[in-house]
């Protein structure tokens, strides 16, 4: 792929760290070149302590827009002038679109993860109970966005049973599901939840299970987060929004135990594809887009 850049280029991009595993700049500008857009997305690797500068250089430097991954989807919203509805409610930001002299916030992974479950894996959201391991910003989007579509129930697992409890009291007062939080510790040390029951139930209840830490992510694919997979069988759609192995251990042990995995690849695709549309004002082409991802 050869980019023709010029003066008239706009630009658009990602911060994050790190972010030698993304695919998102070829998905674009693969997507930018077949539609002869003069578009190019450009990667930052910006530690946390640059965030604040990186927003105001990419402000400065006049981005259409940019994307926001990890550790920067919910502090990147105090550098930035307004949020979308959804990202308000989650408090997690991974897209960002230039509106002048204005920079608002989306967050368009949580819409693109219902997107994708709805219209691929054939999954429907509305009166289905869910669980959440993590309360990061992807954790809070997918949450969200989850009970925004309909689901019955969204149950939040975090190791700090503070941060789950806030995510579901969001869930409980701005949304129509209902939300509760349960204590998890992924890491296998001594369990901080009551013998580890209100997880099991909470697993046994599911529909859905939705893991959205880092854990297992390359190049860590060595690390398995504890979990009672034996409380999983077929009935249960298990989804790792990690696409980078594309099935984690995780993803592995919860299709031992008979349930139905998908690895964040989609997610990853229709987030991106909305995103797309948001600064181009021009529909994705999602085919093309999906045929440089793995």
């Amino acid at each position: 792929m050869i980019l023709n850049i010029s003066g008239r280029t706009r630009p658009c991009g990602l911060i994050g760290y790190p972010l030698e595993h993304t695919l998102s700049p070829k998905m674009h500008n693969t997507a930018f070149q077949h539609l002869g857009l003069d578009y190019v997305y450009i990667p930052f690797n910006v530690l946390p302590q640059d965030l604040e500068r990186a927003v105001a250089g990419l402000r400065a430097l006049g981005f259409v827009g940019f994307n926001v991954t990890h550790p920067h989807k919910e502090n990147v919203v105090n550098y930035l002038d307004e949020l979308d509805e959804g990202a308000r409610l989650a408090g997690a930001v991974n897209t960002v679109v230039r509106q002048g002299d204005r920079l608002k916030g989306y967050n368009t992974d949580g819409a693109g993860f219902v997107r994708h479950l709805e219209t691929e894996v054939g999954f429907a959201v509305k009166g289905k109970r869910v669980l959440v391991l993590g309360a990061g910003g992807a954790a809070k989007a997918v949450a969200v966005y989850l009970a925004l579509a309909g689901a019955k129930e969204v149950i939040i697992a975090n190791r700090t049973f503070e941060k789950a409890r806030k995510l579901a009291e969001v869930i409980s007062e701005k949304t129509p599901a209902g939300s509760n939080a349960v204590a998890w510790n992924p890491t296998g040390e001594e369990q901080v939840w009551e013998d580890g029951e209100a997880l099991k139930e909470a697993v046994a209840s599911a529909d859905l299970v939705v893991q959205t830490t880092s854990l297992g992510m390359h190049p860590r694919e060595d690390v398995c987060p504890s979990f009672p997979y034996e409380a999983l069988g077929e009935r249960h759609l298990v989804v790792d929004i990690i696409y980078n192995p594309p099935r984690t251990l995780f993803l592995q042990e919860a299709a031992k135990h008979g349930a139905r995995v998908q690895n964040g690849m989609g997610m990853l695709l229709y987030q991106g594809a909305m995103a797309f549309e948001l600064w181009t004002n021009r529909a994705a082409p999602l085919n093309v887009m999906r045929r440089v991802l793995p």
